[in-house]
């Protein structure tokens, strides 16, 4: 059961995205995700052969800090980058044509497949680097995967606690409204109160 509930959240924490789609001549399609803190994202993109045809590549965040950028992208590439906040990011895919083949094209088949947190780290890479032995890179592996988990709980907790300011605040103000309205209501039943007896005194129809 312990093991059970570890595989769940590494599930939950472990970030895989793989994607593909066709990108027809003249059209640009931008695939949008959110990352957190200071999280590695890795991406592998592949695109199919097409003659005469170009494809542009950018990836930028939503202050359009460019984070990867590649002209007339051809076969197979990747790019990776470390967030300093959280963040959206998009990465963007644009089809042309050369001047050479103007009006001709077929769709041009992409693969995108992204990695956030533990899954994009090269354990493999470290373990060179380092020296380490295949537990040692485990070990490695499981507590990269234990400090994703608990950054994604705090995250979540402050997210929580942002919603239920918001709501309390939200509450306070519809009740402040209310107040006001009836206390509007209030005043303006009294007018009118008012101005009727002064009305009807001044046609003497009540003393």
């Amino acid at each position: 059961m312990k093991w059970s509930s570890v595989l769940l959240l590494a599930a939950i924490v472990v970030s895989v995205r793989a994607i593909t789609f066709r990108l027809p001549v003249g059209v640009k399609k931008c695939i949008r995700d959110e990352v957190h803190q200071n999280v590695l994202v890795v991406g592998n993109y592949r695109l199919s052969d097409s003659p005469m045809q170009k494809t542009d590549i950018k990836v930028f965040d939503t202050k359009n800090h460019v984070l990867y950028s590649r002209e007339d992208a051809q076969g197979s590439g990747k790019f990776a980058f470390t967030t300093d906040n959280y963040d959206m990011f998009e990465v963007c895919f644009e089809s042309k044509i050369t001047g050479a083949g103007r009006g001709t094209g077929l769709d041009r088949e992409i693969t995108l497949d992204l990695k956030h947190g533990v899954e994009a780290k090269d354990y493999a890479k470290l373990a060179q680097v380092e020296k380490l032995k295949p537990l040692e890179v485990e070990l490695r592996r499981l507590e990269d995967l234990s400090e994703s988990i608990v950054r994604n709980f705090a995250y979540m907790r402050s997210r929580e606690a942002e919603m239920r300011d918001t709501n309390e605040s939200t509450s306070r103000r519809v009740l402040y409204l209310t107040m006001f309205s009836m206390g509007c209501l209030v005043c303006l039943a009294l007018w009118q109160v008012l101005y009727l007896r002064r009305y009807f005194k001044a046609k003497k129809l009540i003393e």
